[in-house]
């Protein structure tokens, strides 16, 4: 029989399998990226204390559309902003089990613009 195929599930094992590699310290914190249809959401987390330092959506944003690379662009410009304003200048990238590209891509690269290294 025809299984079908949860996309998500393979996604979070994906995410699962990065995780082990991937953490955030209070110098160097991971910049996480979740997308969904409508929106996208990032934030930056300290994995030592499970802390969030900064977060930035496209709900955050006025007339802005999270579905397309545009408004990724916004949320990455938005993210690198208030993470300068809280001194944090490098991270580490964390796509979520998503492929880099589109607009999880435009978001790091918006970001790198504003400061963040990664």
């Amino acid at each position: 029989m025809f299984k079908p195929v949860d996309k998500n599930a393979q996604r979070i094992k994906r995410h699962g399998r990065a995780r082990v590699t991937i953490t955030g310290t209070a110098t160097r914190p991971r910049l996480n990226v979740f997308r969904s249809n409508k929106a996208i959401y990032c934030q930056i987390i300290d994995d030592t204390v499970g802390k969030t330092l900064v977060s930035a959506s496209s709900l955050d944003i006025e007339n802005c559309k999270g579905g397309n690379v545009e408004g990724a662009k916004q949320v990455g410009a938005l993210i690198g902003k208030k993470s300068m304003e809280k001194g944090i200048t490098s991270v580490v990238f964390d796509r979520g089990g998503y492929i880099y590209h589109g607009r999880v891509k435009a978001l790091a690269e918006a970001a790198r613009e504003a400061g963040l290294q990664f």
